[in-house]
């Protein structure tokens, strides 16, 4: 067996600061290692609804019908053992003139998230650690991702172990899929209240953090 951890990074809402765009933005995280048991689950799943006539190139949480969706969140709830699942919300009229850039937000959300993610021990008993994303639209996006893990790699990871950081095309990876799954079901939980998802699911959950659920002033 591998001693190799896998973890995928996904995000739900927009980065907008302003009354119309989203009230919070999730970022979440799925810890998984080989073998990708789930992933087989998720393979027959898919040929299962082709033969169904249900037709899409992946799961992608807001863009399948309501019946895939159902289909996935019932065989996560059945599959996603062992709290492999942390997010992190922020609400966003919560946030700061200061924090609301990209360029800051983006990296100190994300490190914050990972700072809970690194320290489960069998990430820090990993012998390497692949981190993968889905392809950032914005080159921008994309360097604060890496400076954000790599800083926080750096200070958590143990002495010998390695870790690289991938962008890939979230069609290529079920695991990126996975996180879109599971980080919609947070957003739709904060946003609208809807609830019915992440009830599913919600035993897998190691960690959700309100960054701001104490805070009191709005900036907007």
């Amino acid at each position: 067996m591998s001693d190799t951890i896998y973890i995928f990074l996904d995000e739900s809402g927009d980065l907008g600061f302003t009354k119309s765009g989203s009230r919070f933005f999730v970022l979440t995280s799925v810890i998984m290692a080989r073998p990708f048991l789930l992933y087989q689950a998720l393979d027959e799943l898919r040929y299962g609804c082709l033969e169904q006539g249900m037709e899409f190139e992946h799961f992608h949480c807001q863009d399948n019908t309501r019946v895939v969706r159902d289909k996935v969140f019932d065989l996560l709830a059945s599959n996603m053992i062992g709290k492999p699942i942390d997010s992190l919300v922020v609400e966003k009229p919560k946030t700061g003139p200061a924090l609301q850039a990209e360029e800051r937000f983006y990296p100190e959300m994300l490190a914050y998230l990972l700072k809970y993610v690194m320290n489960r021990p069998e990430v820090k008993a990993a012998g390497e650690v692949i981190l993968i994303t889905d392809t950032p639209p914005i080159r921008k996006r994309r360097q604060a991702i890496v400076k954000a893990i790599k800083a926080t790699l750096t200070k958590t990871l143990r002495r010998g172990s390695h870790y690289r950081i991938l962008h890939q095309s979230s069609k290529a990876h079920y695991g990126i899929q996975v996180a879109d799954y599971c980080s919609w079901a947070v957003f739709k939980k904060y946003e609208s209240g809807n609830t019915v998802a992440y009830n599913k699911i919600r035993s897998a959950f190691w960690s959700e953090f309100d960054i701001f659920r104490t805070g009191t002033r709005h900036y907007y």
